[in-house]
């Protein structure tokens, strides 16, 4: 792209003009490099932008460390189900039911833990284990058996949520060991000299940020070697220092409070490998295949329902998890817990880039949307909007990325 810019570059400018044809050449450049990036980093710019809106209308607040570590661990269910939704978006699905299979989860662990006394770590295996399970049988009907995926899951939205209230047998249960709370409400030890942050997070900040640049670079020669179109130096430059410069911001923020939440570290890990699975695994092409695809996907020797099933199986264990941690952060599983937890995930799904025909969207994404929902519904709080409100702005936001998602497919296509 830099040749043909040259090649209309015109000849040198008269003494006192130098140097703008060139300037003007680097700026349609940027911008060209923006449009054809803009899906990918729209709700990226979109969730900066929310932030400083906040922290000015807070008068700082939001930014605040021990805020930020909260908006970390009150977000961190719906985080986990926002990663299982995406990929069942992805794969042209959807599932209605992680929510009440959340809230069943929470009770089994209940069930488990404080009326038998079984260990923590036996119930949590035991818990990811039964959503698992409850994933593969849904995935079982949609996959081989043809039945629609809104049914199915619409099915077991209403199954969970009566079996929460059997077993729970319309009560509050609780409280959990003190292990398993740690691990939805602790923070990493603190390790190392006397300092004024904590040391442990510092180190993880600094290596996320050089797994960031590493993998950046890694995958833009990737990209070169397929001839694949890449940004522009300059913007990716500046990309890189601005991705660098929000994990340290974030990681100065958590290591001046106590430190990184032990469930922002299992969110690492579950962003870290989903992401790789979906960008460099054959079931993550698949995945993408079937989605976009459905007919071609399966010319090309795709196992559609052999990808479909472990999509929902997959989806049903990230809902048990999400079930443990919500279940162990309020201390006490109830009948009512998981409520719209997955209108959240499939809003923080589509408000992160998914499409609704499928084939598109990534594992971050997910993440980014949860995350624009999560500083919404905090920034609200903050400065005293009623629930009322939250709920029209929520739906706004949604409809205005899923209207943003139309124009650019539009715009592509013209």
């Amino acid at each position: 792209m830099s040749t043909d810019v040259t090649a209309r570059t015109p000849s040198p400018a008269p003494p006192g003009k130098g140097g703008a044809g060139a300037g003007d050449g680097l700026l349609q450049l940027l911008l060209d490099g923006m449009r054809r990036n803009m899906r990918q980093y729209g709700m990226l710019i979109a969730l900066g932008l929310i932030v400083v809106l906040f922290a000015v209308w807070t008068d700082g607040d939001l930014l605040l460390p021990r805020n930020v570590s909260n908006l970390v661990l009150q977000n961190s269910y719906i985080l986990i189900l926002a990663i299982g939704m995406m990929l069942v978006i992805i794969a042209g699905h959807i599932d209605l039911s992680v929510g009440s299979l959340t809230a069943f989860i929470g009770s089994m662990a209940a069930v488990f833990m404080v009326r038998n006394d079984l260990p923590w770590p036996v119930a949590v295996i035991l818990c990811l284990a039964m959503g698992a399970v409850a994933g593969a049988v849904q995935g079982f009907f949609i996959a081989y058996g043809g039945i629609p995926s809104f049914i199915v899951t619409l099915a077991g939205m209403l199954i969970f949520r009566g079996l929460t209230e059997i077993f729970l047998e319309g009560q509050t249960l609780g409280p959990f060991p003190e292990g398993l709370q740690k691990v939805a409400n602790g923070f990493l030890p603190e390790a190392g000299p006397e300092t004024n942050y904590h040391n442990l997070t510092l180190l993880l900040g600094f290596a996320l940020i050089a797994f960031v640049v590493l993998q950046e670079l890694r995958d833009r020669r990737r990209q070169q070697e397929f001839a694949l179109d890449v940004l522009p130096l300059n913007l990716f430059l500046l990309k890189l220092v601005a991705l660098g410069a929000a994990v340290l911001v974030v990681t100065l923020l958590l290591a001046s409070y106590k430190g990184a939440p032990i469930v922002l570290l299992i969110l690492g890990v579950l962003l870290v490998g989903f992401g790789y699975v979906m960008r460099n695994a054959i079931i993550g092409r698949h995945i993408y295949a079937i989605g976009g695809n459905l007919p071609a996907a399966k010319l090309s020797g795709v196992k559609d329902k052999k990808v479909t099933f472990l999509v929902f199986l997959n989806m049903g264990m990230l809902a048990a998890l999400a079930g443990l941690v919500f279940a162990a952060r309020f201390n006490a599983a109830s009948p009512k817990a998981g409520l719209n937890f997955e209108l959240e995930a499939i809003a923080a799904s589509f408000i992160g880039g998914a499409s609704m025909s499928g084939g598109v969207g990534t594992v971050l994404g997910a993440i980014i949307g949860g995350l624009v929902l999560g500083v919404l519904n905090n920034g609200m709080n903050l400065v005293g909007i009623g629930t009322d409100w939250q709920q029209v702005i929520k739906g706004l936001v949604l409809l205005a990325a899923v209207g943003f998602d139309v124009w650019n497919k539009r715009k592509v296509g013209s």
